[in-house]
C-alpha cells in the first residue's frame, strides 16, 4: 500500500526526482533533535539544471518553476533520509536563495514555487516560516537554491 504522501504526490501529478548527491564536502540531510535539516537543493527540470539570473535571463515564471523543482528535490532528499514522507510532522522553515540582479525584488514570488508545493503536499503541516533573499551567484550558476528544516516523527 502506498504511503499517504506518495498518494498525494501522485494525485497532484508530481514525481520525485532521484535524490541528488552532494557536490562538495557535506551531507544532504542531518537529523538532530527531531528536526531534519536539508542542505540547499538546486533546481533540475527534465534532468537539466536551471541556470541563469532573475531580472536578466530568467523570467519570474521560470524562477518560480525552478523553486518548485528545488522543493521536489527537498522531498526526494527527505524520503531518502527517512524512508517515508509520512514521517514529516511539519515543514518548519524554507530558505530560498535567488540568483538575481540588484534591481530584482520579486524573490518572495520566486520562493512561492517551493512554498506552495509544501502546502499542496502536506496541507496545513506544510505551512512554514521562510526567508527569500537575492544573491549575486549560486553554485553551478543555478537560478535558485532552497534549503529546509522539517519536524519529523520517530521511526
Amino acid at each position: 500500500m502506498p504511503d499517504v504522501i506518495d498518494a498525494k504526490l501522485a494525485e497532484l501529478g508530481l514525481e520525485l526526482p532521484v535524490a541528488a548527491a552532494p557536490v562538495a564536502a557535506y551531507v544532504p540531510t542531518v537529523l538532530a533533535g527531531g528536526l531534519l535539516h536539508v542542505s540547499g537543493q538546486l533546481p533540475f527540470i527534465d534532468g537539466k539544471l536551471v541556470t541563469g539570473r532573475l531580472g536578466e535571463d530568467v523570467t519570474l515564471d521560470q524562477g518560480t518553476a525552478a523553486a518548485k523543482a528545488c522543493g521536489l528535490m527537498i522531498l526526494a532528499q527527505v524520503k531518502a533520509a527517512l524512508g517515508s514522507l509520512d514521517r514529516v510532522e511539519r515543514v518548519v522553515k524554507l530558505g530560498a536563495f535567488v540568483n538575481s540582479t540588484g534591481d530584482f525584488t520579486d524573490q518572495p514570488k520566486v520562493a512561492n514555487g517551493a512554498s506552495e508545493l509544501m502546502v499542496a503536499v502536506f496541507g496545513d503541516a506544510g505551512r512554514h516560516a521562510r526567508s527569500a533573499v537575492g544573491v549575486p551567484t549560486l553554485p553551478l550558476g543555478a537560478a535558485v537554491e532552497v534549503d529546509a528544516v522539517l519536524a519529523v516523527r520517530p521511526a
